[in-house]
């Protein structure tokens, strides 16, 4: 007996465990989720500029969010501070923006407002900023009101880009469980168990949700829910540990690279949206507007399928990271940074020579072209007709 109870409390055994329960509610509950979004015509809106071409449900986000708070709430954490009670708030909250965002669809405007409320949530109640650079640039302290506004921007902006790498299958869940997983490593490695708890638990939630983003037959996606979800989640990973590795008592376990490990380990979402927004804002186009030129649609367009787009880009993120792992100790963090810029207009330059590549006259998504509600049921109607006639004549011949 006093065996068993000393394995529950093994904090190795508990991480373990969440990672297993999460992937097993995900994979419970996704096709409950399917029939349902099936029955209520909760379906992914068809546009010209998406990669799918099926009606899809989109509230995979709902597993994931159940799945991680119950894998990662079944065990005693004492420890964990106030920092998760407030993340996970902050979290409530944008699920149920993200509930209403996938079934009513939101405007841009509303969507940031919320979401600033829940990163303010975090920041100011939880004290969670970043009051430090790390002397990138000779900066070191900054001040309260900077480093508020800082941090919120940091928050936000890995939400966001999560949302907009969220266009191909299987990618945002892969970039998601990726980070996760070396997010619950490097928390591991500092003693802070109920953030690694946590981080698994997102991890086996995305392991369920792929087994299903990826399926031909019972094809889900997370949609906005699970987006924000998941973006919030890395943001805060993301935070706390530089916040962390920010503390003035000496512990040889923190690292003074921190904000460069972090951007590394998130680089694909990042690089993604900086390129987009550039794209954008050059050309006049607002940064908030979709279109098909981000890396992942251009290299669906010259063939690719989902699955081997995903993985070149998830191999090309961790190319980056592997890579500085092994020199980080040897370089100044403004070194890494040089060669950082130098990495992201790399990507940009293959971005562009891609693109090249794509004839415009066979990729008709190019035109942007929403389809609304009517003009799809119209066309599934087409689609179940051409079907039935089809079988008609297979049957007569």
């Amino acid at each position: 007996m006093n065996e068993y109870i000393q394995l529950l409390n093994n904090k190795e055994f508990q991480i373990i465990v969440s990672f297993l329960v999460s992937l097993v509610v995900t994979v419970t509950a996704i096709p409950v989720i399917i029939n349902i979004s099936k029955l209520k015509d909760l379906m992914a809106e068809i546009e010209l500029r998406s990669s799918h071409e099926e009606l899809t449900p989109t509230l995979g986000g709902v597993a994931i969010f159940a799945a991680t708070l119950i894998s990662y709430f079944i065990w005693d954490n004492p420890n964990e501070g106030h920092e998760i009670h407030l993340a996970v708030a902050a979290l409530i909250i944008l699920f149920f923006l993200g509930i209403k965002d996938d079934i009513l669809i939101l405007s841009p405007k509303k969507k940031l407002f919320i979401q600033i409320a829940a990163a303010l949530l975090l920041i100011t109640f939880g004290d969670l900023r970043i009051s430090t650079f790390f002397g990138l640039f000779n900066i070191h302290q900054i001040p309260y009101i900077v480093s508020t506004v800082f941090t919120l921007f940091i928050i936000i902006a890995i939400i966001n880009a999560i949302n907009l790498l969220d266009g191909i299958d299987g990618l945002a869940g892969s970039v998601g469980f990726v980070s996760s997983v070396i997010f619950a490593f490097l928390f591991y490695q500092l003693n802070l168990f109920a953030l690694s708890t946590l981080a698994l638990s997102l991890a086996g939630s995305l392991v369920g949700f792929l087994r299903f983003n990826w399926s031909t037959k019972n094809k889900i996606f997370m949609g906005d829910t699970g987006s924000m979800i998941l973006g919030f989640l890395l943001a805060f990973f993301a935070v706390k540990y530089i916040v962390y590795n920010s503390s003035y008592v000496y512990d040889p376990r923190l690292e003074k690279d921190a904000p460069i490990l972090t951007i590394i380990i998130l680089l694909l979402p990042l690089f993604d949206t900086l390129r987009m927004f550039i794209i954008r804002i050059s050309t006049g186009v607002s940064p908030f507007k979709g279109d098909r030129k981000h890396l992942h649609h251009i290299l669906i367009d010259n063939g690719f399928s989902h699955f081997w787009a995903t993985m070149i880009l998830i191999a090309f993120n961790l190319l980056v990271l592997f890579i500085y792992m092994m020199i980080r100790h040897g370089y100044s963090n403004h070194a890494v940074l040089l060669g950082l810029l130098i990495t992201f207009l790399i990507y940009c330059y293959v971005s562009y020579l891609l693109s090249k590549n794509i004839d415009v006259n066979t990729v008709d998504r190019l035109k942007y072209t929403k389809i609304d509600k009517l003009k799809r049921l119209q066309l599934v109607d087409e689609k179940k007709n051409t079907n039935l006639t089809g079988n008609q004549q297979a049957i007569s011949e």
